[in-house]
């Protein structure tokens, strides 16, 4: 069964405007599987390292960009579908995209699965958890620093199709802090219970 979650990738930009100090770049994607807590803290622990080690994080439409791609390539497995004839050359992966290479396929899961969504739009009413990724407002060439989560609790928040908004402000947070303290806290406590 599905675990569906939002993400939201929020970094805090200041205005020049006297009327307005400040204002949220934000991004927000939908993940429509393994959107519990220690699925989805390990997956942004691994985008941060990779956007650290390469310098490449560049505000939230990139980095959400990037947790989407680096998710849908962890699925390309389902595309061989355990055939030993089936295989992906790392010199030719267009052929992944040709059509005729996907008919032994029910549906293309990694084709399926995430959405890039209008923050001001709504939110489908069916997600288990909701999280806010906080990124910092440092120049992406300067020495990388923590990002912040929240994680809320398990539908924990209104479930209706309707504005996001309301349903990221009215959310019951379960956690709120660094990844890292997320990783430590969270995933031990889903290991505890599992």
């Amino acid at each position: 069964m599905s675990t569906r979650s939002q993400l939201r990738f929020v970094q805090r930009v200041e205005q020049t405007d006297e009327t307005d100090g400040s204002a949220d770049r934000v991004a927000q994607v939908y993940r429509h599987s393994d959107g519990y807590p220690g699925s989805v803290l390990r997956d942004l622990a691994q985008l941060k390292e990779l956007l650290d080690a390469t310098r490449a994080e560049r505000g939230p439409g990139y980095t959400a960009a990037t947790f989407v791609f680096l998710d849908k390539l962890s699925t390309v497995d389902l595309y061989l579908d355990g055939d030993p004839e089936r295989t992906i050359d790392a010199a030719q992966p267009a052929d992944l995209l040709e059509p005729s290479n996907m008919e032994h396929l029910d549906q293309p899961l990694f084709l399926l699965g995430h959405g890039v969504e209008n923050p001001a739009d709504g939110i489908h009413g069916d997600e288990e958890y909701l999280y806010v990724v906080e990124l910092p407002t440092e120049n992406p060439f300067d020495e990388p620093t923590e990002w912040t989560v929240k994680v809320s609790g398990h539908s924990a928040f209104p479930r209706w199709d309707g504005p996001t908004d309301e349903a990221f402000e009215r959310a019951s947070w379960q956690f709120h802090g660094s990844l890292e303290d997320a990783l430590a806290e969270l995933v031990r406590d889903e290991a505890v219970v599992k």
